[in-house]
């Protein structure tokens, strides 16, 4: 049994992308391996209702893992109804219900886990990614502020200026790229969304500059590809520009419609 719920905790994470959620398995099983290991735990019935929700919530990770994101509230569920002050339950729940595009509820949830423990910087992290996706940009800032206070981290800094230049203020939002790019020298994001930003305000050179950064971190980046192509164009390079743009669609072919949402579209 002992070995059960280690091997319950025991998944290993893929490597993507910074995401907006917490918590993650350890050593060497795959996530199926992982759920097995849960569920044996869960089926086994000797545990303490607080192992026990830790047994859901940690299988909950595990189809989180795996995209299966109703199956993991179900989890989650579990989890807080064994554990209610279960904090990452909460969080992670409402990670889920945020993918899902159910912003109500994903922020219950993080108010909750906040509720439950005041200096959960991803709770403020991402119920702020919350409200920023209902165009609530003051209220996500609000979240971001309180993010940096408690721990200064290039994610909050990122999505703040995100906020700020969905509101217009691009100095502003400029000034905590600068900020995300210092704490995170690697962070592609950051330098992806100054970028779009200064092609914003017509500032081509500083825009291609930022895209090449980007693209040096991760040449496939058909955002920042097409993006540059963009501000090759403005500057008169059309043959550069259209070869940037065609790389792009190569490989994201919606990648025009998507930017033109974004407001990027006339090029």
């Amino acid at each position: 049994m002992r070995r059960s719920f280690w091997f319950c905790g025991a998944a290993r994470r893929r490597r993507r992308r910074p995401t907006t959620s917490s918590g993650s398995g350890y050593g060497d099983a795959t996530y199926d391996q992982r759920i097995q290991g849960c569920d044996a735990v869960i089926k086994s019935a000797r545990e303490t209702p607080q192992n026990l929700a830790d047994a859901f919530y940690l299988r909950g990770l595990a189809y989180r893992n795996k995209s299966q994101h109703d199956r993991a509230i179900q989890d989650y569920d579990q989890a807080v109804k064994l554990n209610p002050n279960h904090a990452n339950a909460f969080h992670n729940r409402g990670n889920a219900y945020g993918r899902k595009g159910q912003y109500d509820l994903a922020i219950q949830d993080y108010d909750q886990a906040i509720k439950l423990d005041p200096n959960y910087v991803n709770a403020f992290n991402n119920r702020g990614n919350a409200y920023s996706n209902m165009g609530q940009y003051d209220r996500a800032i609000q979240d971001y502020d309180q993010a940096i206070k408690l721990k200064p981290n290039g994610f909050a800094f990122r999505s703040r200026g995100i906020a700020y230049s969905n509101k217009g203020q691009y100095d502003r939002a400029i000034q905590d790229y600068d900020q995300a790019i210092k704490l995170d020298p690697d962070d592609d994001l950051a330098f992806y969304n100054r970028g779009f930003t200064y092609l914003k305000l017509a500032q081509f050179d500083a825009a291609i500059s930022d895209y090449d950064a980007a693209l040096r971190i991760d040449p496939q980046y058909a955002y920042a590809l097409f993006g540059r192509g963009v501000a090759r164009r403005k500057k008169g390079d059309l043959a550069g520009g259209d070869a940037d743009i065609a790389a792009a669609t190569a490989i994201q072919k919606d990648i025009a419609e998507e930017l033109a949402k974004l407001g990027l579209k006339d090029f």
